[in-house]
């Protein structure tokens, strides 16, 4: 398997040229790399102006691997081969290395690259990208592959550091600037340099004589100096630095930063710029250890989940019944010793039958989700007031009360559902679960729920009977006294419902129960659809006015289609349920509905008037098309049978689609139609709402409404 790295862009207050002339000093050798031996250049050119100069090293290595192993593999030393270009017009300098040692069994490429900071010419940024492929290593591949990465990530750390040793020394040898190299019939007079160096003088920026430039770059013409300072500290809307990494993010390895960025930059080429922010994707790249397929897998998922179900609005447009305000025993209250935001539960003093009899479940369900969400918006806040990224929550279970009336089946059932949608939406989250006071039927309900709860959540539990919270290791441990609640012997008044018992009067029938959970829960524009093979998805929009517009908006869940639009002067009849369910299949998954007859003929009966658009599972198309003819137009979606990949129909980072194989018969599909009239559109697409998709908090950028003319301009992303 091919490894590959991505580093995130490092930015230093300095201008190109004075890198450059310090990056020079590491060749030959460099005593800050110990394995870096020795280099010899191979060949060089400069052009006649100098602004080119390529060069090309053969580098010896000296791998830190046991003793053993070089014997087998009969080398003491590695070789490999670098080629610097350097363009000093357009100041950027291209670094290609690839192995000559072992280079038929193992396959190693690097690429770097220094340029200038888009935002400020006096700055450079730096990144680099890597890729390990170990064919065969006399079966020693998985230890070749661990020395490999191991002496390349302990390199990168070593980068920032060697470029700032030779910056110091060059300053300490009174280089601090180093002229921008201009074109020789620009060269300035003596006279304009001996004044410019009079005005860097007085600038406290000394300009290095011939016999000091000879260790940096060459050129005559004079830039305006940068500042000589640390590199530049990120913040959140400059996702360039690294440094902004470890402010709001956390200590990342760099292979952890690697695959953050490289699943970030496969977010920003299928979703069209709109993704999740930082934080998010992390989150799932933690809970699978690192692995991008497994978290781009469950992350994209989670996305189709929240927007199907408009979680991101949840906050803005739903507000708790005023049963759940009264009796739900759990709010917020201040922070950890962390800095963490705390959630109180007071679980034992909680009705859960008369919350589920009186609300339902997926009432409490969405409860659950606001308290997430309210919960990523403080982690924000925290960060911002902290100063050092906060990225999950504290939650203080008090059970104190809890007895078998809490095992009641159907509010434990309730709770493993919370349970699952929490886990797969909002993983590592949960930075500590505190439970307190927990009574001897805890046990019953904890080998209940256990198994449903991921390891690593399991591992955040801190479990304390009686008063055991009040010694030590107890709760003084990891919340300041100051905001211990006022309930367990503390003195801060903790303004968190009571709970107690829900009056029966507000208790609803089984019947209303269930009509409100359907109700709840299917508030959604969106409509689920399965695709058979043999039996496409129709539905039918009859257009009065000619221009007209229809949008649609779906998402493909499941398996590949075909999507089409048609167009017939008279109406299809409406599907009949025969026999054989020719026209009409309906299934858990959702409903499929044939209209266009069997006997009907395309070109006699129906016109196509869109290009058939070929979807693959996982995608979200979004278009429009505005219509040429009164009449009726048919929306299908069809069953795609798509052959075998080839390695080159890949993403960059392996298909996600490998990973989610289906069915080879059905489809399932989620979708959203909308028809503007002929009056309400003036030629503009940017007010359609069907074009905007997203997820508020979750995302850093908003998707742009695409124009339209006649036929459809439609913008895709995958979210599976």
């Amino acid at each position: 398997m091919v490894q590959k790295y991505q580093s995130p862009v490092r930015v230093y207050k300095h201008p190109f040229e004075l890198i450059m002339a310090a990056y020079e000093r590491r060749f030959p050798t460099c005593p800050l790399i110990p394995m870096f031996v020795d280099s010899d250049t191979v060949s060089e050119f400069k052009s006649e102006d100098g602004a080119i100069h390529v060069i090309e090293r053969r580098c010896k290595l000296d791998i830190d691997a046991p003793r053993l192993l070089k014997k087998i593999a009969g080398v003491d030393y590695v070789y490999f081969v670098q080629k610097n270009s350097l363009n000093s017009r357009e100041r950027t300098l291209h670094i290609e290395a690839h192995n000559e040692t072992f280079s038929n069994r193992v396959i190693i490429h690097e690429h770097c690259c220094y340029t200038v900071h888009p935002e400020n010419e006096d700055w450079t940024c730096f990144e680099q990208s890597a890729s390990l492929d170990i064919k065969s290593f006399f079966g020693f591949e998985s230890t070749v592959e661990k020395i490999a990465m191991k002496q390349y990530t302990s390199n990168i750390k070593k980068g920032k550091e060697i470029i700032e040793y030779y910056l110091r020394q060059l300053e300490e040898e009174g280089i601090t600037f180093v002229p921008r190299w201009t074109p020789p019939s620009l060269q300035p007079s003596s006279e304009t340099l001996s004044s410019s160096k009079s005005q860097a003088t007085s600038s406290a920026v000394l300009v290095p004589d011939a016999a000091a430039l000879k260790e940096g770059l060459s050129g005559e013409g004079i830039s305006s100096p940068g500042p000589a300072s640390e590199p530049v500290v990120g913040t959140p809307d400059d996702k360039l630095d690294a440094d902004y990494i470890k402010r709001y993010l956390g200590d990342l390895t760099p292979l952890q930063e690697s695959c953050l960025i490289r699943l970030r930059q496969w977010l920003q080429e299928t979703h069209k710029g709109k993704i999740p922010k930082d934080e998010h994707i992390l989150r799932f790249l933690r809970a699978r250890d690192f692995n991008i397929d497994k978290a781009r897998e469950i992350m994209c998922q989670s996305l189709t989940w929240r927007k199907q179900h408009q979680v991101d609005y949840i906050l803005d447009t739903w507000t708790p019944p005023q049963v759940l305000q009264d009796y739900y025993a759990g709010g917020w209250h201040h922070h950890d010793k962390d800095g963490r935001p705390l959630y109180v539960l007071r679980l034992g003093q909680m009705d859960t039958k008369g919350l589920v009899r009186a609300l339902g479940e997926e009432a409490l369900l969405r409860y659950v989700l606001s308290i997430n969400e309210e919960g990523l918006r403080r982690c924000e806040e925290n960060t911002k007031v902290f100063g050092r990224p906060i990225s999950s929550w504290t939650c203080l279970v008090d059970l104190e009360g809890l007895n078998m009336r809490h095992l009641w089946r159907p509010g434990v059932k309730a709770l493993l559902r919370i349970i699952e949608v929490v886990e797969a939406n909002y993983p590592e989250t949960l930075g500590r679960l505190l439970i307190l006071r927990a009574p001897r039927v805890f046990p019953v309900l904890w080998t209940l729920v256990s198994p449903f709860i991921d390891d690593n959540t399991r591992r955040k539990f801190l479990i304390y009977a009686g008063n055991d919270y009040q010694g030590p290791g107890g709760l003084l441990d990891y919340i300041d006294k100051e905001i211990i609640p006022d309930f367990l012997s503390g003195e801060c008044m903790c303004d968190v419902p009571e709970g107690g018992l829900v009056p029966k009067s507000l208790y609803r029938t089984a019947e209303e129960l269930e009509n409100e959970d359907l109700k709840l829960w299917t508030e959604t524009i969106y409509q689920s659809a399965s695709v058979f093979k043999g039996a496409p998805h129709e539905i039918l929009i009859q257009i009065v006015d000619a221009a007209s517009v229809i949008t649609w908006d779906f998402d493909v869940c499941k398996g590949d289609i075909v999507f089409n639009i048609y167009h017939s002067k008279r109406s299809p009849q409406p599907p009949k349920k025969d026999a054989l369910g020719a026209h009409s299949i309906t299934s858990p998954g959702g409903n499929n509905v044939q209209l266009i007859d069997k006997v009907w003929q395309l070109g006699r009966d129906y016109s196509t008037v869109e290009s058939p658009l070929i979807c693959k599972e996982g995608e979200s198309v979004q278009g429009s098309h505005v219509t040429r003819w009164p009449g009726f137009y048919i929306l299908q979606w069809k069953f795609h049978s798509m052959p075998a990949c080839s390695a080159t129909n890949l993403p960059r980072v392996d298909d996600v689609l490998a990973s989610l194989q289906v069915s080879s018969h059905k489809c399932k599909v989620m979708y959203y139609t909308e028809v503007i009239g002929s009056e309400d559109f003036r030629g503009s697409m940017t007010s359609l709402e069907s074009s905007h998709s997203g997820f508020s908090q979750l995302s850093a950028a908003t998707t742009s409404s695409s124009q339209s003319h006649s036929s459809s301009m439609i913008s895709r992303w995958r979210f599976c």
